[in-house]
């Protein structure tokens, strides 16, 4: 699935070709929302946006377009009278004179009220947005100590989109990694320092994560293993997807384990468990 970076890299370039631009047709394949197709034509896309990993397409005439892409929904952007060939099901296609911007395959699309959408059962329960500007790690730091969040694993929590939205698989591995914190600790585990580190890094790494499209590892790092020849999917993570490469910091093995039914990958020298040495050494 997507995470908060592809879908605001999404958004950005959706915004580019179709915000402002005369349109030339908007048609939906649900017949429940077909309804909506001459209104949104004859209107002007005035913003297109991301919230976590929510898809906002907002007109002029006061609709909104969202749409959430789950597993298997892709947005695939041609020019114009240009359709791909492809085996996903079509549902929904935004035309202009220029471009074809079309979405595949995706089970949650709604037209809602601009006034509204923030009233949406999804958006309304999603924690501050990674991504945005106006969230600051100490917001992030506070979220850790709140009653609803401190008891949890990490490797749970940094899943769930009440806490900070735009988070997922493999940016939950890759900001572990980088903390050097182990995914069954809590946040009320934590020191002070650990605190304040983790909720840098959240933002670091997802925002990092935006620039690069999707490359996590440290910038340093990445231009010398490009300059040795290494391919994108090689030098791409610090830790995620290398089960049985050496950890980049100490040598260790990278270890693949399954945490809420997810792939997680660690390194246990740098990420040690301590709660598990804890119970042992009592």
């Amino acid at each position: 699935m997507p995470e908060g970076p592809e879908i605001k890299r999404l958004a950005q370039r959706l915004g580019k070709v179709l915000v402002g631009k005369p349109l030339s047709s908007v048609a939906f394949s649900y017949r429940t929302l077909g309804i909506f197709d001459q209104e949104l034509s004859s209107s002007e896309i005035e913003l297109v946006d991301s919230r976590g990993k929510a898809l906002l397409i907002q007109f002029s005439c006061g609709k909104t377009i969202y749409s959430h892409n789950q597993l298997y929904g892709k947005w695939i952007v041609t020019r114009a009278g240009v359709e791909p060939k492809t085996g996903r099901t079509k549902r929904l296609v935004i035309q202009t004179p220029q471009h074809r911007a079309a979405l595949y395959s995706a089970s949650e699309i709604e037209v809602l009220e601009n006034s509204t959408v923030l009233d949406h059962s999804f958006l309304k329960k999603l924690g501050p947005d990674a991504l945005s500007e106006e969230t600051h790690w100490r917001e992030v730091a506070e979220r850790l100590m709140e009653p609803s969040f401190k008891n949890r694993s990490l490797g749970a929590l940094l899943l769930d989109q009440s806490f900070v939205a735009g988070l997922g698989n493999y940016l939950r591995t890759e900001i572990l990694h980088e903390a050097c914190l182990h995914p069954d600790l809590r946040p009320k585990d934590l020191s002070r320092s650990e605190t304040g580190k983790l909720a840098r890094t959240i933002l670091e790494i997802t925002r990092l994560a935006l620039k690069t499209a999707g490359v996590t590892n440290k910038p340093s790092r990445v231009k010398k293993l490009k300059r040795i020849g290494l391919t994108r999917s090689r030098y791409r993570f610090s830790a995620f997807a290398r089960e049985g490469q050496a950890c980049y910091r100490c040598e260790e093995t990278i270890e693949r384990r399954s945490v809420n039914s997810r792939r997680l990958y660690l390194c246990r020298t740098c990420q040690p468990d301590r709660l598990q040495i804890s119970r042992d050494n009592s």
